[in-house]
């Protein structure tokens, strides 16, 4: 099969016409299948919008060509619809859960989530997973009949478990949950809408989940490049980098750096997706599953990096700690950008009528867990932009973050 062309569609992908539904009863619709519809639904939310203003390493005002989340986010379903149609899945579900994989991300990206993750602490943390989900079952409210976005069970599965099992079989917490438990806010809505914790997700999540993972290695490279955070030859200390840098120099000697770094980045793309398709092709060889059922009980994921690009693939990731994440100028502004969350919760904590009056608690939910919640959410769903115009407004003195 040559690259680009569809493959067909396989017995162990998710099929529309199986969906398990919606949690809210709603007529099909004439033209467009289950998914399709997710997807179309997801688009058009106002989260989704937001994403435009929001960190993915660099705060929105930084330079026009940084990425956002919103970019991030559509990079990620390029490469996520790539991957899906070489492998014969649905991508509509595929394209679905990549573009929501993000709507639960606070302004400033980590540093936000850190910064809310405190201020939650005595009510059940912050988690983005948990936020996204929140967002498309309960805080999108643009349906007469429905809070949230009533995507299929397919939709809402990939999302929570897109890295994984929550839980063992007898609901025990596992891998990165094991010590703090599922967060609060999709052990909260299992309990009306099993998501069947235990157990992986579809083969199309799996795709958009290692599609992130693709997307922000790469495209952070490209980024750390432009800010001049390290040069093209300072990616020389890796293997995998460095043997593209020898192939990019012996075709186009004399390159100059920045398309050097452009020519890098793009090859490096192709190799971490050429190395995914093959990997996941020998694992369901290996498997066999016969349906989206097989795939969710397996023991193991499908979708992965073949070994030896795995380890080159956590080289990347831990340069980019080094060398971007950490990188004084970086965490400077990091550390006043959950400052700058902190004060907002603080601030509505003490003086709830400083949010805007659909956010203000009613009496029914005035307790504290349900009052650090609100303001939890209200804080989640803003940009950078707004929450720097927020700190101002309420505050005598507001952060230049740059």
């Amino acid at each position: 099969m040559s690259v680009g062309m569809a493959a067909p569609r396989v017995a162990y992908g998710c099929d529309p016409a199986e969906s398990r539904g919606r949690r809210f009863d709603e007529a099909p619709s004439r033209r467009r299948s289950p998914f399709r519809r997710d997807c179309d639904r997801v688009i058009h939310s106002t989260a989704f919008r937001r994403l435009k203003h929001k960190t993915q390493v660099f705060v929105f005002h930084e330079g026009d060509h940084y990425r956002t989340r919103l970019t991030h986010t559509l990079e990620v379903a390029q490469i996520a619809r790539a991957l899906a149609r070489q492998l014969g899945l649905d991508e509509d579900l595929t394209e679905t859960l990549a573009l929501a994989h993000d709507l639960g991300h606070p302004p400033f990206g980590h540093a936000g989530e850190r910064a809310l993750d405190t201020c939650l602490q005595a009510y059940g943390g912050f988690d983005h997973n948990a936020q996204s989900l929140r967002v498309v079952t309960s805080l999108e409210r643009r349906y007469p009949d429905f809070d949230g976005l009533n995507l299929t069970w397919e939709s809402l599965e990939g999302i929570v478990k897109h890295n994984g099992p929550l839980t063992d079989r007898v609901g025990q917490p596992v891998g990165r949950y094991r010590e703090h438990g599922v967060p609060i806010g999709i052990s909260e809505y299992v309990q009306r809408h099993d998501l069947e914790l235990w157990s992986f997700a579809s083969l199309e999540a799996q795709v958009a989940a290692i599609a992130d993972d693709i997307a922000y290695n790469a495209h952070d490279i490209d980024d750390g490049l432009r800010a001049g955070l390290f040069s093209v030859d300072d990616l020389n200390v890796m293997p995998l980098t460095s043997a593209i840098n020898s192939q990019v120099l012996s075709r186009y000697p004399g390159l100059d750096d920045a398309r050097r770094g452009a020519e890098l980045v793009r090859e490096l793309i192709s190799c971490l997706i050429e190395g995914v398709f093959l990997e996941t092709e020998r694992r369901i060889k290996a498997a066999k599953p016969q349906s989206a059922a097989d795939v969710r009980h397996l023991d193991h994921v499908l979708a992965a990096f073949p070994e030896d690009i795995a380890q080159a693939e956590k080289a990347i990731k831990g340069f980019l700690w080094e060398r971007m994440y950490r990188h004084e100028k970086v965490m400077h502004v990091m550390r006043d950008a959950e400052a700058v969350v902190r004060d907002l919760f603080t601030r509505y904590w003490h003086h709830p009528g400083d949010m805007p009056s659909e956010w203000q608690p009613p009496d029914a939910e005035g307790t504290e867990p349900g009052r650090a919640r609100r303001i939890g959410n209200f804080i989640a769903g803003m940009t950078d932009r707004f929450a720097i115009i927020e700190h101002a407004r309420l505050f005598d003195s507001t952060p230049d973050l740059r």
